[in-house]
């Protein structure tokens, strides 16, 4: 079977709350329509947020994996050619640390959360505004800016997987906060959903279906210096899993780790809340059934502890 077609390239998004010159860098892998060559409507669309720099290391393996195109590919490779797949890395850094201030509004100068506040819904809106902007972009450089997307669709709208790497997680974190506040989580109301309001059917164009669009989240050896890496709040916990429950379908949380991140030393709590986590799904998927299914893969379990394999993870990671 010959190979899906593909538009893959670096975009330079602004960031409207930012001052002049700030921009997200993002990398897309896109599935073009084979007869039009105008963007087709995928099946998914995998989100990967980065995480802190690495510069300078001599090391051609996290060079490799510190490249967002690189990663693009690696999501395609792995989840199917009917998927997008977007690299965000953050807007703003303060040396090396990576700052996600669009994304979670309370946290300190390196990037590190206070607390994860869904209040505004800062980093579903800012997810949706990225994206719909990054679409835009594309099209602007590739076609007439009045194409629309491929027609040729699947039945229902594209499903959202989402992935933190190292300090990305955080956005991981905060989106599930924002999920647990979704209007009519509590009064039953929320009903199965197979399609939203989307970007040219692309992407959801709204927070409710963005939120809702989500059917995955993966933390992939997530760490910080300070706590925070995981989330530990049994209410948001509950809160979700009753959303999914509500809605007849299910939220799948995958943990990927390596020794670098679980079994460091001298920052015990990461291993801490990476269990507490489990222990506060597991509990809620016994409360409500299947609407919540987590698991767990521990990668280079018998080796030391090193740089290398904290990026090799993203090569290595299963994601079915």
């Amino acid at each position: 079977m010959a190979s899906q077609e593909r538009w893959t390239g670096v975009l330079k998004v602004p960031v409207k709350t930012s001052n002049i010159g700030s921009f997200f860098k993002v990398a897309a892998s896109l599935i073009l329509s084979s007869s039009s060559k105008t963007l087709a409507i995928p099946t998914a669309n995998a989100v990967f947020f980065k995480g802190d720099r690495v510069e300078g290391t001599g090391n051609p393996v996290i060079e490799r994996l510190s490249d967002s195109r690189n990663i693009a590919d690696l999501l395609v490779s792995k989840l199917g050619e009917s998927v997008n797949a977007w690299v965000v890395e953050a807007s703003t850094f303060n040396g090396p640390f990576a700052v996600y201030r669009e994304f979670i509004l309370i946290a300190n100068s390196c990037g590190e959360p206070e607390r994860y506040d869904p209040d505004g819904f800062p980093a579903s809106s800012s997810i949706v505004s990225l994206i719909s902007k990054s679409i835009d972009q594309v099209k602007n450089a590739t076609m007439d800016i009045h194409s629309k997307a491929s027609s040729s669709s699947p039945s229902s709208s594209p499903e959202t997987i989402l992935l933190g790497f190292s300090k990305g997680g955080t956005v991981i974190n905060q989106i599930v906060a924002e999920l647990a506040h979704l209007p009519g989580i509590n009064d039953n109301k929320l009903r199965p959903q197979t399609s939203y309001k989307t970007k040219d059917g692309i992407f959801p164009a709204s927070i409710d279906s963005f939120l809702l669009s989500i059917s995955n989240f993966h933390y992939v050896d997530v760490g910080l210096n300070s706590h925070g890496a995981y989330l530990t709040d049994q209410i948001v916990i509950d809160k979700i899993a009753r959303n999914a429950a509500a809605r007849n379908s299910r939220l799948n949380f995958v943990f990927h780790g390596t020794p670098r991140q679980w079994f460091d030393r001298n920052r015990p709590w990461i291993r801490r809340e990476k269990d507490v986590m489990r222990q506060l799904l597991q509990d809620v998927a016994q409360k409500y059934g299947s609407s919540v299914l987590e698991l767990e893969h521990l990668y280079y379990a018998d080796k030391h502890s090193n740089l290398q394999m904290h990026f090799e993870i993203i090569d290595i990671m299963n994601l079915i």
